[in-house]
């Protein structure tokens, strides 16, 4: 069995995030960039189903500029077997992104898509889905356990309501949630093994996909300072402030 997880190249998420000043965006010059947590724990999990017996092959793809690639390095260093990265200069909006990764999917004659539930920067919560949908496979989102047997995957997803078991039959899409494991550190042996693993590079134009902005951001401003609470004396006091904000 062969698995492609997607990895995405985000601001990593110890750092403040500050608005350009022409409220075009974020600031992301000079800033430290990282895998998206989420696609770590999905990186993960394709190793630990490989170092199982479960797959032969781990591939990780990332989709952006030719920085992208040290996001990739890092899940070679992980342990994936080998990377590609689909360069493009644009904001790749979620159906641009599961256009490719189908592309990437069926050329690879892969039998699983491992991403994470949601990247940290836009929040989408879309790229599984959509490209469940556009391979025609099954999915499983938000998983917080899994466990392959006879030619499916028996999985635990979180939702509102608290826990829910499935099973969906291969091949599968399935977007992972922060609890189904701990990503590996790379170790330095493994980081200089992950330079000699091989890294393909194509263009989103060569997999027949359009990645222009659908969307265009009208502008980007700062959340409201919030303002400083206040100490009431007694519980009618309290309920008379909290009346008051209701108007």
């Amino acid at each position: 069995m062969k698995i492609l997880v997607g990895v995405k190249r985000v601001i990593d998420y110890n750092v403040s995030i500050r608005v350009k000043s022409d409220g075009s965006g974020v600031e992301k010059d000079g800033v430290k960039m990282s895998m998206n947590p989420f696609d770590e724990i999905a990186v993960e999990q394709a190793l630990k189903i490989k170092e199982a017996g479960g797959a032969d092959e781990v591939i990780a793809v990332s989709i952006g500029p030719a920085k992208a690639e040290d996001t990739l390095r890092t899940a070679l260093a992980m342990g994936a077997d080998r990377a590609i990265l689909v360069e493009s200069t644009d904001e790749v909006e979620p159906l641009a992104v599961a256009k490719i990764l189908k592309a990437v999917a069926e050329q690879e004659s892969v039998d699983m898509v491992l991403v994470g539930k949601q990247a940290i920067d836009d929040d989408s919560n879309q790229t599984g889905q959509m490209l469940s949908a556009l391979l025609n496979w099954s999915q499983g989102t938000f998983i917080s356990e899994m466990e392959i047997k006879d030619g499916a995957v028996a999985l635990t997803r979180e939702i509102d309501g608290g826990l829910e078991d499935i099973s969906v039959k291969l091949p599968t899409v399935l977007t992972v949630d922060l609890r189904l494991n701990e990503p590996r550190y790379a170790s330095l042996p493994n980081i200089m093994k992950a330079k000699k693993k091989p890294l393909d590079k194509v263009t989103a134009d060569s997999l027949g996909v359009d990645t222009a902005p659908r969307l265009s951001v009208v502008n980007v401003v700062e959340p409201p300072t919030r303002e400083a609470g206040i100490v009431v004396s007694s519980v009618a006091e309290l309920a008379e402030k909290i009346n008051a904000a209701r108007g």
